[in-house]
């Protein structure tokens, strides 16, 4: 016996499923995946780096949002809900509703054990077709480890690491910069050594 297949919804269905639900999902390619809640260690990790930037942004044209941002990746239709979000300059929204990004500048992940890969390879995939998308940061939540994408050119982007509390997350698209032991603040972390 084969099964029945699910019915695929259109970008207009899920958004509107999305927009009346109690949880989040993403979607891509007519399907809704339900989000699962974070942990301490995530949530403390995206407030603290959020709260950094709202800072030392305020005073310049830029807005940060913390996880309830919708974010469209408009060339392949992924819809997804990022940890942190920077948009600069003039935010593009979808449509009416104002709730569905289409132009992040920077784009902050905070990884868990379920979602470090995918993070890594299929989303970030998917976010490099972003034309206006700058950064992209990836935080472990269990060490000290911020990897940090910044685009070179149409199709190249530069990778760089900062693995101790006493380094800096620097951030040149928006002119910010973050001390790592700040993005940990009240966060326990698994010794460097025991880590690797």
């Amino acid at each position: 016996m084969s099964a029945v297949p699910k019915p695929l919804l259109t970008p207009q269905e899920y958004l509107s499923r999305e927009r009346r639900a109690e949880t989040k999902s993403e979607y891509l390619r007519g399907e809704m995946f339900a989000m699962s809640g974070a942990s301490r260690e995530h949530n403390l990790i995206a407030t603290n780096v959020s709260a950094e930037l709202q800072q030392q942004l305020r005073e310049r044209p830029c807005e940060v949002y913390q996880a309830d941002m919708r974010v469209k990746v408009s060339p392949t239709g992924l819809y997804t809900y990022p940890d942190v979000t920077v948009v600069c300059g003039e935010p593009q929204f979808e449509d009416a509703e104002v709730d569905t990004l289409l132009n992040p500048t920077v784009l902050v992940e905070v990884l868990s054990p379920t979602t470090a890969d995918y993070d890594r390879g299929g989303k970030f995939t998917h976010y490099r077709r972003l034309a206006s998308l700058q950064e992209y940061v990836l935080i472990s939540q269990d060490r000290p480890l911020v990897e940090h994408y910044v685009r070179r050119g149409a199709d190249e982007w530069l990778l760089t690491e900062q693995r101790g509390l006493d380094e800096v997350l620097v951030l040149p698209s928006i002119g910010c910069q973050i001390p790592i032991a700040e993005i940990y603040r009240k966060v326990s972390l698994t010794p460097v050594e025991e880590s690797i």
